[in-house]
């Protein structure tokens, strides 16, 4: 664990809070001077400062506060810094509030809620600071796969999207089925590519179907081909799509919604690889990949007996999940600047770039249409902005709530229910870490902020600070 650092210039005071914090076995280390507390933060692990508004003898304003806050600032700008204050520097401690202090606490201080709160700062600061870790260890570790792989353009940030393609390349050479699972709009498409551009198959034909859009009384034509005159308006010789793939990978998306008549007919050919095409006595073999992909819980298919528990193992040999966008917020900013430039080249505009209010509401929403959605929107902003900037408003995004914010909502009193904010959104995976922390908290809270802050050791004015500059309502938290 970090340690905390107290800045007070009265010996005893010092000694009276390491002696507590080691009490409550959070390591503390103390200094008099600004010098001192500087190159203890330059030197050293720390994960929070409780810094006296007065550390200086003799002075009472609360301005050598403000000096040290600016200058621990300076040269930490992510350091949670707890305010110690009188009455006297009370306005000073307020002021630095509203520039970036996480919170202040009146002397005397309660032992127990400067304990809760000291000890949650610095395992927050240790949250967001493993998850810059891992942001950074992911990005790193796409510049590698990128050098020996074909990732076909793939954009993304988050460390769950590389997970999922450092997936896809790793099973790519074998032959074994792979199934695709995930939300409508969230990248499945993109990844089968992957597979199939890393695969041995690579320059064989990749043909893409989507099973769910087939007519059933036109299936098998479309699989598996028709001779001239199997069935009425057979004029003349269908290639199915499996002999169209021959040597290559199908890709079959949206097998959720397949009919169970069209289930077995699949499953005969991926059990014993052969099939023939409609009105044709002759056996063909069917030298294929198949890549299939689902917005469906397939399991669940099974139990309810709507998909074949066969056909499943078949097709699931290898599983690559693709979470939604929604659950992987550092793919949002580079997804939308990649959209943004690829529509204004299309479209003639030129050089085109988000407005700071754009961006925040790009972060803030939920993207239930996943990526695809993301593109429409930008694509939607493009052609009605007029100017260079991309605002909020071009964006058109919904305000409407999911469930489950409906039901935080009701479960909360009415005095606590806070505004929709209009600050800063969270911007990095640093502001996510806080966020889920904040939301976890107040779903154990049942929406009750009062006793989400008490939790997490801080006075309701101070949650709700942090709720607004990360862009967090109760209306808004979903998940």
């Amino acid at each position: 664990m970090s340690k905390v650092l107290i800045v007070d210039d009265q010996p005893a005071v010092r000694t009276a809070l390491e002696t507590l914090f080691e009490v409550h076995e959070v390591p503390a280390v103390s200094v008099g001077t600004m010098a001192e507390a500087l190159d203890l933060i330059a030197s050293e692990d720390v994960g929070a400062v409780v810094q006296d508004m007065n550390y200086t003898q003799n002075k009472t304003s609360g301005e050598e506060g403000v000096a040290l806050f600016h200058a621990i600032r300076a040269l930490d700008p992510d350091m949670p810094v707890l305010m110690m204050t009188a009455w006297a520097s009370l306005e000073s401690a307020v002021a630095l509030i509203k520039e970036g202090a996480t919170d202040y606490m009146a002397k005397p201080w309660n032992d127990d809620k400067l304990v809760a709160t000291v000890r949650n700062l610095v395992n927050l600061r240790a949250l967001k600071q493993e998850s810059v870790r891992l942001q950074a260890q992911a990005r790193r570790a796409r510049r590698v796969l990128a050098e020996g792989h074909n990732l076909c353009k793939a954009i993304y940030e988050s460390a769950e999207m590389h997970a999922a393609v450092r997936l896809a390349v790793t099973v790519a050479p074998s032959d074994a089925p792979v199934l695709i699972t995930g939300p409508n709009g969230s990248g499945k498409e993109k990844v089968a590519e992957i597979v199939q551009a890393n695969s041995r198959r690579k320059d064989k034909p990749f043909v893409k179907v989507n099973v769910g859009a087939l007519p059933d009384n036109l299936f098998e034509a479309e699989l598996f081909g028709a001779e001239a005159g199997a069935f009425t308006g057979a004029q003349k010789l269908r290639v199915g799509r499996f002999e169209a793939a021959h040597g290559g990978t199908l890709f079959l998306d949206e097998m959720g919604t397949l009919p169970a008549a069209a289930q077995a007919k699949l499953l005969r050919v991926l059990q014993t690889g052969e099939y023939e095409r409609l009105g044709s006595s002759v056996t063909r073999k069917a030298d294929v990949r198949i890549i299939s992909a689902t917005n469906t819980d397939l399991p669940r298919a099974i139990a309810d007996g709507s998909f074949r528990e066969d056909l499943f193992f078949r097709l699931n040999v290898i599983e690559l999940h693709v979470p939604p966008l929604a659950d992987r917020p550092d793919d949002i900013r580079p997804l939308a600047e990649h959209f943004l430039a690829d529509w204004a080249t299309k479209e003639g505009k030129g050089e085109l770039h988000f407005s700071d209010d754009a961006m925040a509401a790009l972060l803030a929403y939920e993207w239930p249409g996943n990526v695809r959605e993301l593109q429409n929107r930008v694509q939607r902003a493009v052609l009605v902005e007029t100017g260079p900037r991309i605002s909020a408003a071009a964006l058109a995004l919904p305000a409407g709530e999911t469930d489950v914010s409906r039901r935080a909502r009701a479960a909360a009193p009415a005095s606590t229910r806070p505004s929709e904010p209009a600050a800063t959104l969270p911007t990095s995976s640093a502001d996510a870490a806080e966020r889920a922390a904040i939301e976890e908290a107040l779903g154990r809270a049942r929406g009750v902020v009062s006793r989400a802050a008490a939790e997490m050791g801080l006075s309701r004015q101070a949650l709700y600070r942090r709720m607004e500059r990360l862009g967090l309502s109760l209306e808004r938290r979903v998940r």
